[in-house]
């Protein structure tokens, strides 16, 4: 057992008892966090550091799965939810909130034109396909990325235990940066479409004239674009990745940093689409828990009032452009490279001849965490990241990438590494 981690994996011990993996989320689990090198609870967090179970600090550049873009317990968002929850959490009606929320994401969001909240970013996009289902009296859709755990789409993965089959295979994964291959998909199944849906971008920048294409290509078939903006939405700009390469699609589904990590999750879109709102099912007992929209609020007007999207790019930039100098310093680029946006950037690892990717980040995971920084590989970067936290990152990088590079051309991280390499949850794109 790991002494700095001993609480940890004691705790672990204990709570794989009574929760499958121990986590409600794979990727906060085991399967993503090496055993024995990995801390696996937090207890607190303030700005831009956490501290796990074991007392240990770290400086978080995961920051809960990019839900947190303000820093935890921004002061503002905590003063707003303490003075709502003096009102109470949940009513038997509607309260004002909902639309005082959906009135700033209206006029922030270039699509939207009306409003739907869920809880989980899966709420929203699973609420968008049935939306569009609804309005082209089709069903097959079409996906690119990641867009959650329900079975619409969970299914076009290796993830799809307990999915019947029925309804997998009305999915159809096409390849980003690649119009041929969803052209390829509409010959296919002609008039079988009721949606695209994509992030707008993830690792990998669009291609010139992609997006455009795409928009063009799905109206022409019929079909409705969906922007996945899960992750881009209030994080690229205020306006999102739509606003950042000027495309906009007729629904697009928000979560993560909407409410700087409370629950809350929208699909925003078409009026003329999203009035089927009040034909198909999507409702919900929490979905306008007052919490989460006072959060949402505070978060979303701290956006228009401070630059806080612009200060996350700059320190993001540095992060990236030091990073690709260390990867350049030690003649690494062989199998790491730097991808992404600066507000949300990754260090790339490929496949070597002698060891796989999933090998070589656990040895990145294992000395990272080691170093006090909490990473999962990606720069998810919030408004209290410092310029110390910054340098704090790539000093740890200036030691552990060369411990990558002697590993790789020495053969020798399997000697380095003590414990278990990672394995493969699932690849979605």
């Amino acid at each position: 057992m790991s002494e700095r981690y001993r609480k940890s994996e004691e705790f672990l011990a204990r709570a794989e008892r009574s929760i499958p993996l121990g986590s409600q989320t794979f990727s906060k689990s085991k399967t993503q966090y090496p055993f024995g090198v990995s801390p696996y609870f937090i207890t607190r967090g303030a700005g831009s550091r956490v501290w796990d179970i074991d007392g240990n600090e770290y400086v978080d550049f995961v920051n809960s799965l990019l839900a947190i873009t303000l820093g935890h317990g921004d002061p503002d968002v905590t003063e707003a939810v303490k003075a709502q929850l003096e009102d109470g959490t949940i009513f038997s009606l509607a309260h004002p909130l909902e639309t005082e929320v959906a009135e700033r994401i209206i006029d922030m969001a270039p699509c939207a034109e009306m409003v739907r909240f869920g809880k989980n970013g899966s709420d929203s996009t699973a609420g968008a396909i049935r939306l569009a289902r609804a309005y082209t009296k089709r069903d097959r859709v079409a996906v690119c990325g990641y867009h959650g755990w329900q079975d619409w789409y969970i299914g076009s993965t290796t993830r799809h235990l307990g999915v019947p089959r029925t309804v997998r295979d009305l999915t159809h994964s096409f390849a980003y940066n690649d119009l041929a291959s969803l052209e390829a998909l509409f010959a296919t199944h002609r008039d079988e479409f009721a949606a695209v849906i994509l992030e707008p971008m993830n690792v990998v920048e669009p291609a010139p004239g992609f997006l455009e294409g795409l928009k063009e290509l799905t109206h022409r078939h019929g079909a409705l674009l969906v922007f996945d903006e899960t992750i881009t939405g209030f994080r690229f700009a205020n306006g999102g990745a739509q606003e950042v390469f000027g495309v906009t699609p007729d629904l697009a589904t928000y979560g993560k940093g909407l409410a700087n990590g409370y629950p809350l999750s929208a699909i925003a879109g078409r009026a003329e689409i999203m009035r089927l709102m009040e034909e198909i099912f999507f409702s919900f007992t929490m979905g306008g828990e007052t919490l989460s929209l006072a959060a949402a609020k505070a978060t979303l007007d701290k956006l228009k009032r401070e630059p806080v999207l612009k200060t996350i790019a700059a320190r993001g930039q540095t992060v990236v452009e030091g990073a690709a100098a260390i990867v350049a310093e030690h003649r690494l680029g062989d199998f790491l490279s730097l991808g992404g946006r600066p507000c949300w950037s990754f260090v790339l690892i490929k496949d070597t001849p002698d060891y796989s990717a999933y090998e070589i980040r656990t040895l990145f995971l294992q000395e990272m965490l080691a170093r006090g920084v909490l990473t999962l590989g990606s720069h998810n970067m919030s408004y209290a990241h410092t310029e110390a936290d910054v340098a704090r990152l790539l000093s740890a990088y200036r030691e552990v990438m060369p411990i990558l590079g002697d590993a790789v051309r020495n053969r020798a991280l399997k000697q380095l590494l003590r414990c278990e390499p990672l394995q493969p949850l699932f690849k979605v794109r």
